[in-house]
């Protein structure tokens, strides 16, 4: 194998080990023993490639929120369903949110990486913003413009902690609905749910229950 390559997947090895590891435990939990033994590599191999175990973590974040933003994309036409897809992503990845959560505890104040990641959120602003304005014009039948960024940036912000808290927090979700979270059809029903609640805070009319 060429020397390259090696060290490509060298380094995905270690960034798989690293992210099972950092989401099982934190950042203050996790060893840097146990990723090497589960990559296959020396703890030194780890230190040779990142540096720091802090480094290590923000290099899985990065990767992690890349990989997120990929399968999710842009907020669509439809805001509502918009809800539901992040509802969905979560609920297939649920390991995402807890590297977000150990963040969270472990960082205070600024982020690595947290100028291009305000700039995703910005673009997903922006683009929210537009669809909005959209819907605004097609409601009153005249050109309203954009909604304004604030006002587009609090909806997303809305929009994410409506899909994400049934995976955030499972215990809640479990305390509130019984049983009806864990039987059959519970989960299709929840994200049915949430889409309609979304649906009402995108669109406030008579049309929005629909």
């Amino acid at each position: 194998m060429p020397r390259t390559e090696h060290l490509v997947g060298t380094r995905a090895l270690l960034l798989a080990a690293a992210r099972d590891e950092f989401a099982a435990h934190g950042m203050g939990g996790a060893r840097v023993g146990r990723i090497a033994e589960q990559a296959g590599v020396s703890k030194e191999r780890i230190y040779g490639y990142f540096g720091s175990k802090e480094k290590l973590f923000a290099a899985v974040i990065s990767e992690a929120l890349t990989e997120h933003a990929t399968l999710l994309g842009p907020p669509s036409a439809d805001l509502a369903e918009y809800a539901g897809r992040i509802y969905d992503l979560h609920r297939r990845n649920p390991q995402l949110l807890r590297l977000m959560m150990w963040e969270a505890l472990y960082y205070d104040g600024g982020l690595p990486n947290e100028q291009p990641r305000t700039a995703r959120y910005r673009g997903m602003v922006a683009t929210l913003s537009e669809a909005l304005g959209s819907q605004s014009e097609t409601e009153s039948g005249s050109e309203s413009g954009s909604e304004s960024e604030t006002e587009a940036a609090s909806t997303l912000l809305a929009l994410i902690g409506l899909a994400i808290l049934p995976t955030a927090f499972p215990q809640i979700t479990r305390l509130i609905l019984g049983t009806t979270a864990d039987a059959p059809g519970g989960d299709d029903e929840l994200r049915a749910h949430i889409v309609r609640l979304a649906r009402r805070m995108v669109t406030p009319s008579s049309d929005a229950l629909t």
